[in-house]
């Protein structure tokens, strides 16, 4: 009987596991980590627009409801129609650089409709020095 009782238990166990690893849903994988402009200096400025691209790699719609970036920093576009299974999308996003020394620290936050993680957060980093 105690066998019996461990068989089953180990049966569910199992189950749970495989159900854990099977994604349900829409799941926004970034392409990159993050951004990164490492060191820089302040007589050769970068760029400050960033495409951040993106997959839904998920075996649903994905539908992005809002995309916020923090302190001086911009979204001006993301793709507002669904984004289906295996599809790709682009959130643009603007900022300003002071010329001077600094660090670069700016995140963008994107809420879509997972229905465990509904955000997911990307960061821009890097730091722009002066030449000796």
């Amino acid at each position: 009987m105690k066998n019996v009782f461990s068989l089953i238990f180990m049966v569910i166990f199992l189950a749970a596991i495989a159900k854990a690893d099977d994604p349900n849903g829409p799941e926004l994988t970034f392409e990159k980590e993050r951004h990164d402009y490492g060191t820089m200096y302040v007589d050769s400025m970068p760029d400050t627009k960033v495409d951040v691209k993106f997959t839904n790699t998920g075996n649903e719609p994905m539908i992005i409801s809002r995309v916020r970036a923090c302190c001086g920093t911009r979204v001006t576009e993301w793709p507002e129609e669904p984004i289906a299974p295996g599809e790709e999308g682009v959130i643009k996003v603007e900022f300003r650089l002071a010329p001077r020394p600094q660090r670069i620290s700016r995140s963008v936050t994107v809420n879509y409709n997972h229905p465990e993680r509904p955000t997911m957060v990307y960061r821009i980093v890097g730091r722009i020095e002066q030449r000796d």
